[in-house]
């Protein structure tokens, strides 16, 4: 899961968008991952550069990928859909949990965060490192500047 976690933490990309993300979108020379028209929640495609942390992890999926899987992010050449249990587990394991009891007091560990708050952290990581907002929102992919504003929350 790390791959799919560093793309989301420094992208902000959807999940779905991630996931669905096949090998002919990405450039590696170029370092840049695109998503045509109509493959994402907007229905606008976008091209983003990729450097750093990002490019050295797709450069070694790339590297160790099996040639008759087209996508990016899977298991056993087959799409991830779902992973909130190993998210759940992760999360708990690394002591990111909170306790909460249901109607009969039992104690339950949750997650403190769910895998869309990558896209905040990007927005917001994004402003602080000085990247001008049209560009975030570019990145991101979002569309208007309310949905943005929502998602770039700075905090001293």
């Amino acid at each position: 899961m790390k791959p799919v976690i560093v793309f989301a933490y420094h992208t902000g990309w959807r999940r779905e968008e991630i996931l669905n993300l096949t090998w002919d979108k990405v450039d590696l020379k170029e370092g840049l991952v695109r998503i045509d028209p109509g493959e994402t929640k907007n229905e606008e495609g976008r091209t983003v550069y990729i450097d750093g942390e990002v490019l050295e992890e797709l450069k070694v999926l790339h590297r160790n990928r099996r040639l008759d899987c087209n996508y990016v992010f899977h298991w056993n050449c087959q799409p991830i859909r779902d992973f909130r249990g190993a998210w759940d587990s992760a999360y708990i394991k690394a002591g990111l949990s909170q306790v909460v009891k249901d109607e009969q007091r039992h104690e339950t560990k949750v997650p403190t965060k769910i895998f869309h708050d990558f896209r905040r952290t990007a927005v917001r990581d994004m402003i602080r490192a000085g990247v001008p907002e049209r560009v975030a929102m570019t990145i991101s992919g979002h569309k208007t500047r309310s949905v943005f504003d929502r998602y770039n929350i700075v905090r001293d």
